[in-house]
C-alpha cells in the first residue's frame, strides 16, 4: 500500500469501526480526524461546534489534517500510510479535504439509511418538558420538536450528503448486509 485510505461518509455509518479493523488487516496505522482535533484542542468537535460555531470547528478539522499529514510526511523520514476515518462533515471542509486528497484515496462507506437514521435517533434524548437535547447540530439547527421530525430532517440531511460524500468518493463501497469483517475485506478489495 503506498496511498493512505480516508474513510469518508455520514456519521455513524462505520468509518471508525471499519478503519480500525483495515488498519489492523493491512498493518498500517489508523486515526480518526475526530480523536485528533480533541488531542489538539482538549474539545471535541461537538463541543468546538456548539461553543465556539461553525468557523472554529472548521479551522480545527482543518488543523488536524495537517497535522496528520505531517505524521505521514515526516521531514526525515519515508512517507507513510495509514487508514484514516473522518468525522461526517469533512465533505463540507475544502481545506480539509484538499490536504488529505494529498495523501491518499478516498473510500465513501455507503450506508442504508435506516440503519445510521436509528443510530442517530437513539442519541438523541427527550427532557421532561418534551425538548429534544443531544443532537446532532444539523439536525438541532432545524429545531424539531418530535423525534419524527427529527427523522424527517436526517433523511434530507442524508440525501444531500450522500452526494457530496460521492462526487469525493475515488471508490465507494456499499455497508450493507454485511458483517463488521465483512464489510472491512471489502474496503481491501476495492482499494487494492
Amino acid at each position: 500500500m503506498n496511498r493512505s485510505i480516508i474513510l469518508t461518509g455520514i456519521k455513524h455509518c462505520g468509518k471508525s469501526t471499519q478503519g480500525r479493523i483495515v488498519s489492523r488487516m493491512l498493518r498500517i496505522p489508523f486515526y480518526d480526524t475526530d480523536d485528533v482535533i480533541a488531542e489538539l484542542t482538549g474539545k471535541t468537535p461537538r463541543q468546538i461546534y456548539s461553543e465556539l460555531g461553525k468557523q472554529e470547528f472548521l479551522k480545527a478539522e482543518t488543523q488536524a489534517c495537517m497535522h496528520l499529514c505531517g505524521r505521514l510526511n515526516p521531514a526525515s523520514a519515508e512517507k507513510k500510510c495509514a487508514v484514516i476515518a473522518t468525522g461526517g462533515g469533512i465533505c463540507c471542509n475544502e481545506a480539509a479535504v484538499s490536504l488529505l486528497k494529498k495523501e491518499g484515496i478516498f473510500v465513501f462507506l455507503k450506508a442504508d439509511e435506516r440503519i445510521v437514521s436509528e443510530r442517530v435517533m437513539r442519541e438523541i434524548k427527550t427532557a421532561e418538558d418534551g425538548t429534544l437535547f443531544n443532537m446532532p447540530a444539523y439536525i438541532a439547527q432545524k429545531h424539531p420538536s418530535s423525534l419524527s421530525e427529527a427523522r424527517a430532517v436526517f433523511h434530507d440531511f442524508f440525501t444531500e450528503r450522500e452526494k457530496i460524500y460521492s462526487s469525493l468518493a475515488d471508490i465507494t463501497v456499499d455497508m450493507k448486509d454485511d458483517s463488521k469483517s465483512g464489510n472491512a475485506e471489502k474496503i481491501v478489495r476495492a482499494v487494492s
